[in-house]
């Protein structure tokens, strides 16, 4: 009996000395070393742009050089949106030059067809970001005629916008990225846009929230509906492992998207749903470093590749998520759980010497076999955010 109180005794003072390190460590942490550091890394990579309206996408294992794409990329506003958080971590006017001049190679986009529903990643965070620090009047007529162009995706017979009109997979299709670009629809129709499109944001929403999740709340990635009765037909985990795997960036993306709406709305029901999102996703978490798999339900864990991204997007999220709840317990765990995955990011999954983005690490599409362990941009931009969010918050 001895021997087992000895042991206990030792096992918690084990425990409290961990946690007390990781503290310590967490409290150490340097917010402007790991800003400088992007910021070093953003200027090698404009040194290598080809001067063609192309912006950087993505980086392959064992490359250095840059995967180019064009404004019609879904990807294409991830990177004048990190440099528009250059200007605004270092208010050098270096950043907001290129930041404008890489975000008006979008601009075709607010005068044509809409594609697909990714209208949001290109123009809310290139010229979104750029408005929101400016204030440039061109910047908002942009923002507002894309809004409407992607209005015209949404489908009120299904309640959701489709996302890929072109898509293989029949039927209207939505898929949970499309959480994402919810924000812009919501910030125009406060900032002089139709009103009808918060109607609309609200309504993708409320229908994604019944329809788009299993019973544990993971999320599927595309929802199937019927285009005539609205009927939902199947879902599908096209990036995932299998049709009923946990996706991670999808699940990222459902955090990320309902915690947005819950900002944008102050409806309850929104912010409820983000937190069981939420804790699927950390319940399920089970590397040491917070970072995931890039599908929870791969099946040769732990020799699967890792998506930074996934994490990238969730602590970003957590931050904002934190702020609006008022359980202490639930907030301190996704503050701390925020700050070790920014921590874990910022030591282990930069690229430094390897290539000249921010992280390495991140899975796009492995059932297609691309961008698989690589640098991607999304990624860069969400840890970027997340580093000023943490840096506002404290």
């Amino acid at each position: 009996m001895f021997t087992k109180k000895l042991i206990f005794i030792a096992l918690m003072t084990f425990l409290s000395f961990m946690n007390m390190a990781y503290s310590q460590k967490n409290n150490s942490f340097d917010i402007k070393k790991q800003l400088d550091y992007c910021a070093e890394q953003a200027s090698k990579t404009l040194t290598v742009i080809p001067n063609d309206g192309t912006s950087p996408r993505s980086i392959p294992t064992g490359s250095k050089e840059w995967k180019f794409v064009d404004y019609k990329d879904w990807t294409s506003g991830f990177w004048p949106g990190e440099l528009w958080y250059l200007y605004e971590a270092t208010g050098d006017k270096k950043w907001e030059r290129e930041a404008d001049k890489f975000s008006r190679f979008l601009t075709p986009l607010s005068v044509s067809k809409a594609n697909d529903h990714d209208l949001g990643f290109q123009i809310f965070n290139s010229f979104g970001n750029g408005y929101r620090l400016t204030k440039n009047t061109a910047y908002k007529d942009i923002i507002l005629k894309t809004a409407d162009t992607l209005a015209t995706l949404f489908n009120p017979k299904v309640g959701t916008i489709q996302s890929w009109p072109h898509n293989k997979y029949g039927g209207h299709n939505t898929i949970i990225d499309n959480m994402m670009n919810l924000e812009l629809l919501f910030w125009a129709s406060k900032n002089g846009g139709n009103k009808k499109l918060y109607d609309i944001a609200v309504k993708h929403a409320e229908t994604t929230m019944n329809n788009h999740f299993r019973p544990d709340y993971s999320s599927y990635h595309v929802l199937i509906y019927d285009y005539e009765t609205g009927k939902k037909i199947k879902g599908r985990t096209a990036q995932g492992y299998n049709d009923d795997s946990m996706w991670a960036r999808g699940q990222a993306w459902a955090i990320y998207g309902f915690t947005m709406t819950y900002r944008e709305t102050k409806d309850p029901k929104f912010l409820d749903f983000a937190h069981k999102l939420t804790r699927v996703y950390l319940d399920k978490l089970t590397t040491e470093d917070l970072i995931p798999y890039w599908d929870f339900n791969a099946p040769n864990i732990p020799n699967e590749p890792r998506d930074a991204s996934a994490a990238a997007i969730v602590s970003s999220a957590l931050i904002e998520l934190s702020s609006y709840t008022k359980d202490k317990n639930l907030k301190n765990e996704y503050l701390s759980k925020s700050k070790k995955m920014i921590v874990e990011l910022s030591e282990h999954y930069q690229s430094h010497e390897v290539n000249s983005a921010f992280l390495l690490h991140s899975t796009g599409h492995k059932p297609a076999g691309s961008e698989i362990d690589c640098s991607i941009n999304y990624a860069d931009y969400y840890y970027l955010e997340a580093l000023l969010r943490l840096q506002k918050l404290k």
